[in-house]
């Protein structure tokens, strides 16, 4: 048998995609056994990066006052936009719709909503976006019905605990890094509300 420590570092280099299955079977020994368990945990690896990808799906409020509604996460230091995951047979409309109806209490029109598409959000997941053109809504208003379980305290707790509405250009301080790349990088916040504001319905992405 081998020792733990060597089984952790083989599952760490497969993991970095840095080793290949000859180099696996020579750190494991060389022998046959050796051979036949990289093989497997290659294998492993390469079957689980072709897992397609999972979807979350969410909706951009925009006011004509160039902001952007975000919602702040429980417990955490940063803002989020209302999304969350796709349920099976929804559409990525219906997802986002009834993620921001759950997460802010706006229950908006499916007609109201502009395609943004999906984009790349982290490895293991994407996002499908919409645009709403919104009034500007006194975040005292809104209200998070989606809650989860407080681990140590047993407490329910709301997913989303304030609102605001934020400028364009402040909106990628406020959130994760990889939103901020998806908000800031891969779409144009201001070509974005123009699209809206025009009514336009076709996909737009920067």
């Amino acid at each position: 048998r081998w020792p733990p420590d060597y089984i952790v570092i083989v599952i760490v280099i497969a993991v970095a995609g840095c080793a290949t299955r000859q180099e696996l079977a020579g750190l494991l020994g060389g022998d046959v056994r050796a051979t036949c368990a990289a093989t497997t945990i290659t294998g492993v690896f390469n079957l689980a990066s072709l897992r397609p990808a999972r979807l979350s799906c969410g909706v951009l409020l925009l006011a004509p006052s160039r902001e952007l509604l975000l919602c702040h996460v429980t417990g955490q230091s940063h803002w989020d936009l209302p999304k969350g995951g796709i349920h099976d047979g929804e559409t990525p409309l219906e997802a986002a719709l009834r993620e921001t109806c759950e997460e802010t209490g706006l229950c908006l029109e499916a007609q109201a909503a502009h395609d943004l598409g999906r984009h790349v959000y982290t490895a293991k997941k994407d996002l499908h976006l919409f645009a709403v053109l919104s009034e500007r809504i006194d975040p005292a208003r809104l209200h998070c019905e989606s809650c989860y379980v407080e681990r140590g305290s047993g407490r329910s707790r709301p997913e989303m605990d304030d609102f605001g509405w934020f400028e364009f250009s402040r909106v990628g301080q406020h959130c994760t890094p990889k939103l901020a790349d998806v908000l800031t990088r891969k779409l144009d916040l201001e070509a974005t509300l123009a699209r809206v504001m025009r009514g336009r319905s076709e996909p737009l992405a920067a």
